[in-house]
């Protein structure tokens, strides 16, 4: 006799009667035993795919003009900043094609997502302990003529495998507490541990922000969240506390802040970089000085081709070039949630969040930097920010949101 009051969903790997969990062998099932490497050719989001090569030639273009005198005075060429990034954007470019293609099902696998992240983890630690630094902050690794940041790859792992675990104990998240607190709780701990050895406390804020809205989305209990959240604010505050008390490793945090707070105190030291941004932001005006006509990139700002690029902006784009930035990004953020929302499956769901909430909240923090609304932190500024391998690394995580877009329901 059929059931016909028996309504039947399926998230993931499972298949729910009337929202009742029934374990079943699906082929995404199986893909966390067995690789599921496989392309998939079908239509991609041709609004989001135009998007991303707007922001990319756009911060190529400004980027260029940021890094022009740094050039001359670094290297001796004034082109040596942009031949570089538009190398390594042609490169980003065929690794987004093709990871865009290829099924993100490979990544719901146990041995790929833990040993990613094994191994992106202990590189971030060699980095801390081993790496090469710059202002007291050890995050690079050097191998040849090649530099690159671990912790930017570890963002990705963290996505990825945060993910992986709340679409597999999602069946479980009403049975026991434990399911949705411990697993991670485990991961963001040792996240945030090894960036905090690091002295890389933008990265820790930005991990924090993307493990807890992920946490969030993921349907975990509401109530569950809420007291974790507290638990959280509570163990933060009593790590705060122990600093103060102790004055142990808090001169760092605490000169950062006192900077933020005056940032015209000491403008020859201390406060200088975050000075010279603000007066190239208050240079552009409203329709700016003209590209290639800003003054403060002239040796004046450091890391105008960098973690300043935006400021450069404003000053040669005025108000209107920083109110095009913030809309492009405004739009990414509501283009890559409406990927997530028509995901095929939980997974491909989270990391699409993820993915979207990293390159929000770091443009965001970033905008607010450069005009001295957050301490400075050192964040770069996705797409538009000088350095090689992390443009590769976004544009590798375009290529994951792509082929979500792909197996999505949406209208291509």
């Amino acid at each position: 006799m059929a059931d016909r009051g028996i309504r039947r969903e399926r998230d993931g790997g499972l298949v729910y009667d009337n929202h009742v969990p029934v374990f079943r062998k699906t082929p995404v099932a199986q893909a966390r035993k067995k690789l599921n490497f496989k392309f998939i050719t079908s239509g991609v989001d041709k609004p989001f795919l135009i998007l991303i090569l707007v922001l990319l030639v756009f911060g190529i273009i400004m980027m260029f003009s940021a890094s022009f005198a740094w050039g001359i005075n670094d290297e001796g060429d004034g082109y040596y900043y942009a031949r570089k990034q538009i190398i390594f954007a042609a490169m980003g470019l065929a690794v987004m094609a093709g990871v865009s293609f290829l099924d993100y099902h490979f990544y719901q696998n146990t041995k790929i997502c833990y040993l990613f992240f094994g191994v992106t983890y202990f590189m971030t630690v060699y980095a801390a302990l081993f790496g090469s630094s710059t202002a007291d902050a050890s995050r690079w690794i050097n191998i040849g003529p090649i530099q690159f940041q671990p912790s930017e790859i570890l963002k990705v792992a963290f996505i990825i495998i945060f993910a992986y675990i709340m679409s597999v104990n999602f069946p479980h998240f009403e049975k026991s507490w434990k399911y949705c607190v411990i697993p991670f709780t485990v991961i963001m701990g040792l996240v945030a541990g090894v960036l905090m050895l690091q002295r890389h406390l933008s990265a820790v804020l930005i991990v924090g922000v993307i493990g807890v809205s992920m946490m969030f989305v993921s349907g975990m209990p509401r109530a569950t969240f809420w007291k974790f959240i507290g638990f959280c604010a509570a163990a933060v505050g009593i790590v705060a506390l122990y600093f103060v008390i102790t004055g142990s490793g808090f001169t760092y945090i605490s000169e950062r802040f006192e900077s933020w707070r005056n940032p015209t105190s000491d403008p020859q030291g201390s406060t200088y970089q975050t000075y010279n941004s603000l007066l190239a932001i208050g240079s552009g005006g409203w329709t700016g000085l003209g590209f290639g006509e800003s003054r403060q990139k002239y040796l004046y700002l450091p890391e105008a081709q960098n973690d300043f690029v935006f400021s450069i902006i404003c000053e040669e784009l005025g108000f209107v070039g920083a109110v095009v930035v913030i809309l492009l990004f405004v739009i990414f953020v509501l283009r890559g949630f409406y990927i997530a929302s028509h995901a095929k499956d939980r997974f491909g769901m989270l990391v699409a969040a993820g993915i979207t909430i990293q390159i929000g909240i770091q443009a965001f923090l970033n905008i607010m930097v450069a005009s001295n609304s957050f301490p400075n932190t050192g964040i770069s500024l996705p797409f538009f920010s000088y350095g090689g391998t992390a443009l590769m690394i976004q544009l590798a995580e375009m290529g994951i949101l792509l082929n979500i877009s792909r197996q999505g329901s949406i209208k291509k």
